[in-house]
């Protein structure tokens, strides 16, 4: 009998070539997963850890990292080029959803806020982080990281959090969440990879999407935009029809409901 407390990999993900390695606490999932890659693999290698001291979110935002929370990072050499690498976070955001709706008894309220949340009920339960990095010979690493609330979540943050413990899903583990992602990414990673790629992975996306047809407000270093949320473009763009037109967005903070 496998041991509950211990992260496993989906037996789909294991044939799939998948690798894992797990630690009590790191520093950082993400950094250890892109010292993997600049030390040349393992390919589609995850890293979790049970607590993280140094976790991090977009533009370098804390990400409080406590136990009982999942913290996952998973290294891809090689699987898109530079310009493309964007698409994964979508990629993990369809694989996440599933996974996370899957503990939830299929729940329609978990949704994704673009571009790297994941929603319960309209409150952040967890994050995706992506990152990349041209390595030598030209090969090229991906990490994707994902962290989820499973027993905890932040007090003291501008916005509405909850955690798995508050759902239905209450008796959901780091480890069973982890098992349910694992299966997933590999298999929308498959998707992906496929004859549709990236317009398989969009549709699905905007079937899982919060706040579409709403109004939403978009602050980047250079502007701020408000509009209805439209849609993604063919890149995963934000688009947002605004009084000048239909705007694209490559990348901003995201209110809706404003």
């Amino acid at each position: 009998m496998s041991d509950k407390s211990q992260f496993q990999l989906a037996e789909a993900a294991s044939r799939a070539g998948f690798q894992l390695l797990t630690f009590e606490t790191i520093g950082s999932t993400n950094d250890v997963a892109m010292a993997l890659g600049r030390a040349g693999g393992p390919d589609k290698c995850w890293i979790v850890a049970k607590a993280q001291t140094s976790g991090r979110g977009r533009q370098g935002r804390s990400w409080a990292s406590p136990l009982g929370n999942l913290y996952a990072s998973l290294l891809l050499l090689d699987a898109v080029p530079r310009e493309l690498a964007p698409q994964l976070g979508f990629v993990a955001g369809v694989a996440a959803a599933h996974a996370l709706r899957s503990l939830l008894g299929g729940d329609a309220r978990l949704t994704l806020k673009w571009p790297n949340d994941i929603l319960f009920d309209g409150a952040k339960l967890g994050g995706i982080l992506l990152e990349g990095a041209t390595l030598d010979a030209g090969r090229f690493a991906s990490i994707i990281g994902i962290g989820v609330n499973c027993a905890s979540y932040p007090r003291d943050v501008g916005y509405p959090a909850t955690a798995l413990c508050e759902t239905r899903a209450r008796e959901s583990t780091p480890q069973r969440v982890f098992l349910q992602l694992s299966a997933q990414v590999s298999h929308w990673l498959g998707v992906f990879a496929g004859e549709e790629a990236f317009p398989a992975i969009r549709r699905e996306w905007l079937a899982l999407a919060t706040g579409l047809g709403a109004p939403i407000k978009i602050s980047t270093p250079a502007r701020h935009v408000q509009g209805l949320f439209q849609s993604i473009d063919a890149s995963g763009r934000l688009l947002v029809e605004s009084e000048a037109g239909v705007v694209a967005i490559d990348a901003g903070d995201v209110i809706l409901g404003h």
